[in-house]
């Protein structure tokens, strides 16, 4: 395989994961390993890795990108003797990531701001609430290949987007279900646009609920808190945003999330180490998870 790759490559230049796993219509795993393991071959990985919780691992925590979608979509391949042409490549892949998270972002704070708008006359002024955005696009690493959305198996285009809206604790509950129920309505509309096809997940929560996630006592506790650790203000109130920032800081849990964090370290330089050695016969299927994605979807559910 690796003179398969090699020959491929003096032809096209450098190429993605995807690309070379495309042409050669191979396995994903054993053409990671090639390409890793090669003496003529060079790996350039772009962009962060970073938390992510996986019930499938033992202690939970993992680093995301998984293994696989690093290699497909954020990591470019070159011939050794070649850099500038790997450079090039690479600076061009980046570009796109960040084309592709800009448009996520932009997406996500219209539908944000248009809520807003849309509530205006009826939003109390006295309450306050705020749209926290996490997921892969806080990191600047959103891609746009498409995958299929998972309750309906649709195709979406790329990464979603995780939006997580909070309000105080006296906001009017038939305004907070009205809330609720305009964002499904986006949702709704983002997922089955011929033009967008994308994915936003989401969940309406009091101040209240935040407070009872904290105390970090389930896996969906850790869920819950881990997107808020990593989430950025994208509209509302500076202020309630403030608040829950600091009340993950006040009790513990940045540092829970940043232990998790080098745990997950730990975790992934040993399956990289595993599944780089061992005999792909040996490695058995339920080992799979150290090499395939998983996604977070309980806090949405």
């Amino acid at each position: 395989m690796e003179n398969e790759i090699i020959h491929l490559l003096k032809k096209t230049g450098p190429l993605t994961g995807s690309e070379i796993l495309e042409a050669t219509d191979g396995n994903g795993l054993i053409l990671w390993r090639t390409c890793k393991l090669s003496e003529k071959l060079t790996v350039r990985t772009v962009g962060t890795r970073y938390l992510r919780l996986d019930r499938n691992v033992e202690g939970f925590a993992r680093l995301s990108p998984s293994i696989l979608r690093e290699f497909l979509t954020f990591s470019v391949v070159g011939i050794k003797s070649e850099p500038h042409l790997l450079d090039q490549r690479a600076r061009e892949l980046m570009s796109h990531i960040e084309e592709v998270n800009r448009a996520k972002v932009e997406l996500a704070y219209r539908v944000a701001s248009g809520l807003v708008s849309w509530f205006e006359s009826e939003w109390p002024l006295d309450n306050e609430m705020c749209f926290i955005i996490g997921g892969d696009i806080v990191y600047n690493m959103a891609h746009d290949v498409p995958r299929p959305e998972r309750s309906t198996g649709k195709m979406v285009t790329g990464s979603d987007m995780d939006l997580v809206v909070i309000v105080d604790n006296e906001f009017p509950d038939d305004l907070m279900k009205k809330l609720d129920d305009s964002i499904y309505t986006e949702k709704y509309r983002l997922l089955m646009a011929p033009h967008l096809k994308e994915e936003l997940d989401y969940i309406v929560k009091k101040m209240a609920r935040v407070r009872e996630q904290v105390r970090f006592e389930t896996f969906k506790h850790m869920v819950a808190c881990k997107i808020l650790q990593e989430g950025a203000l994208l509209h509302g109130s500076e202020n309630l945003f403030t608040t829950v920032k600091t009340l993950l800081r006040t009790q513990g849990i940045t540092t829970k999330i940043n232990d998790l964090e080098k745990r997950a370290r730990v975790f992934r330089r040993d399956a990289e180490a595993y599944l780089l050695h061992e005999d792909p016969e040996k490695i058995k299927e339920e080992s799979s998870c150290l090499f395939f994605p998983t996604e977070e979807s309980e806090e949405f559910e």
